[in-house]
């Protein structure tokens, strides 16, 4: 697991070597933290942005985008005046994604909060999707199948839908790749929905 050096932040310094996963754990620690940190994976913002799309003071939402900074998990990417005075433009550098036992630690309220964000996300842009018509081409993949599993068995999934994951990654990245060398021009937006959960009972 790739580490990094320690660098300087709010507190002075980080501990030397620690993981990527670490510091988005520390991030993701505060509720809104982890709201912004999800909006700034999705597109580029101003903190005057988000203040007024999350419903927070704007004094709150740039000290968290400022911790954010620190933990290295956004980065500056353009600054623009407004209204006399400099905006300043952030993009996510870090997913916002957690293994099983960082998950965890989370408190059950942001976990709760962070699911439901996520799923009304992909809910929302399926029906962007299926209003442009693109749940009619025949390469789409749409399964549901409930099952029947032991915890063994639940946890074995699990970890074979996070390599899923990594290796949907991977091709993305050589996607990039491929058209960065000028080998394909094609660019084909998707999106990829995992969804594995325990069901009610009946």
């Amino acid at each position: 697991m790739p580490t990094n050096s320690a660098t300087s932040s709010s507190n002075g310094q980080r501990p030397a070597g620690e993981t990527s996963e670490a510091r988005i754990a520390k991030a993701l620690a505060h509720p809104l933290r982890a709201r912004i940190l999800q909006r700034l994976g999705e597109r580029v913002a101003s903190p005057g942005d988000l203040a007024v799309e999350l419903g927070a003071p704007l004094g709150v939402v740039s000290y968290h985008v400022r911790m954010l900074r620190d933990y290295d998990c956004v980065e500056l990417v353009r600054t623009e005046p407004r209204r006399g005075a400099l905006q300043h433009f952030y993009k996510a550098t870090a997913r916002p994604n957690l293994d099983e036992g960082q998950w965890r630690t989370l408190p059950s309220g942001l976990r709760r909060e962070l699911a439901g964000e996520t799923i009304a996300e992909l809910v929302g842009d399926l029906g962007t999707a299926a209003d442009a018509g693109k749940l009619e081409d025949p390469d789409v993949v749409l399964n549901r199948t409930p099952l029947e599993l032991d915890e063994k068995g639940f946890k074995k999934l699990n970890k074979l839908m996070a390599k899923t994951l990594d290796q949907a990654l991977a091709i993305a990245a050589e996607s990039s790749a491929r058209r960065n060398d000028g080998a394909s021009r094609e660019v084909v937006l998707t999106e990829l929905g995992l969804l594995h959960f325990k069901r009610a009972d009946d």
